[in-house]
């Protein structure tokens, strides 16, 4: 197990650094969750999404904080913080099309549900209970910054103008609510 150093740096796991490590992946993951804030008041197509500066992650307000699995509670933003913060990230810097940012983010995601004793299988089934499709995706809240890039690299055109009206809707709601309190 690593040890904090005096600098505040972690120093060398002991063994071969090219080892899957649950540890490392909960270190990531704590500093994942000091970089970004988590948005679970919005409808999210497709379960979760992150801003378009990628300072936010939504998870869709629907979608329960945990499943139980062998009558243990497993709380499941963290995996999809750390799904969406790679996949926004791969797309961002390396300039990857949606749909191989998110196959990398899947299997980053996979491997931290691993590497908590998670077996993939329960975890996964538990998210594609609740991933809507799009047609049934009621948009009721959607947050004005949510980035679209993943919805138009994947040419769903009918989900897109749905959402471009809600977004709409959500603008006209923010700019009167802003009016409200400049009135008062």
């Amino acid at each position: 197990m690593a040890k904090k150093s005096t600098t505040g740096h972690y120093r060398r796991l002991h063994g071969p650094d090219t080892d899957v490590s649950g540890f490392i992946l909960e270190q990531m993951l704590r500093t994942l969750l000091k970089r970004v804030k988590l948005d679970r008041k919005h409808d999210i197509p497709y379960l979760a999404g992150y801003s378009r500066d990628g300072k936010t992650i939504y998870i869709d307000r629907e979608l329960p904080r945990y499943f139980i699995a062998r009558r243990w509670r497993i709380y499941t933003d963290r995996f999809l913080i750390l799904h969406e913060s790679v996949e926004k990230a791969m797309i961002d810097q390396l300039r990857l099309k949606y749909q191989h940012a998110h196959q990398i983010a899947l299997r980053t995601e996979e491997a931290a549900v691993r590497a908590y004793g998670i077996k993939w299988r329960e975890y996964d089934r538990f998210m594609q209970m609740y991933i809507k499709e799009a047609a049934d995706e009621k948009l009721a809240r959607l947050p004005v910054d949510l980035d679209i890039k993943p919805y138009r690299d994947e040419q769903d055109w009918a989900l897109l103008h749905r959402m471009q009206r809600a977004i709409k809707r959500e603008l006209k709601n923010v700019r009167r609510k802003k009016k409200l309190k400049t009135l008062k």
